[in-house]
């Protein structure tokens, strides 16, 4: 028996496996816009590529995707984490209410999409556009939005050949993983598996 195993309270084991790379997902729609961190992302899919990610029905984000049909998902880097918290622990729709957004607040630099009308933030490491595929009762119940990507980018010194590539790359780039509360973990050095013998 391992001596270092504890149990974890229930409600708490999501986060067990809530340290994938954090996301920072944007969209737009009638002229306002909005950025928010999220940490429950993933693929489901490789052609065409997919993903689900999860959007609280409390978010102003929320409520352009959901108008919109589309919406990114970008990865920011080491170099962002106080940015990544604060788009994370701000309100979107006070600021809309007052006729301003993230964006113009924290003076955050911009550019288009190229398959969808959405505003993509610079200094990522990988940016994602996305299509919702309609799940209304999925959406409903669970927050959980599926999409299409429909085009994809990445910064060429950490993504390489389909990979990442951190061991030669500036801590600075290296992409920010979630443990609650503002902390944030890089990714380390990369350990390469070997199969054991018997299944070679």
């Amino acid at each position: 028996m391992t001596t270092h195993r504890r149990d974890v309270p229930l409600p708490q084991a999501s986060r067990l496996l809530n340290h994938g790379p954090t996301v920072l997902v944007s969209a737009a729609h009638g002229g306002q816009r909005n950025i928010m961190a999220a940490a429950w992302a993933m693929p489901l899919d490789f052609d065409p590529p997919k993903v689900a990610v999860v959007i609280d029905k409390s978010t102003f984000t929320r409520g352009l995707i959901e108008a919109s049909g589309a919406f990114a998902l970008q990865l920011p880097c080491a170099a962002q984490a106080d940015l990544c918290f604060s788009v994370g622990s701000s309100s979107g729709a006070a600021l809309a209410a007052q006729g301003s957004d993230k964006f113009a607040r924290l003076g955050l630099t911009t550019f288009a999409g190229s398959r969808v009308d959405v505003p993509l933030l610079t200094g990522c490491v990988a940016w994602l556009e996305c299509r919702v595929i309609a799940w209304p009762a999925v959406q409903a119940a669970h927050d959980l939005f599926l999409a299409e990507v429909v085009a994809a980018q990445a910064d060429a010194r950490v993504f390489d050949n389909g990979r990442w590539q951190f061991d030669n790359a500036a801590p600075a780039l290296r992409t920010l993983h979630h443990l609650g509360a503002g902390r944030f973990v890089l990714p380390g050095e990369a350990v390469q598996g070997r199969l054991l013998p018997g299944l070679d």
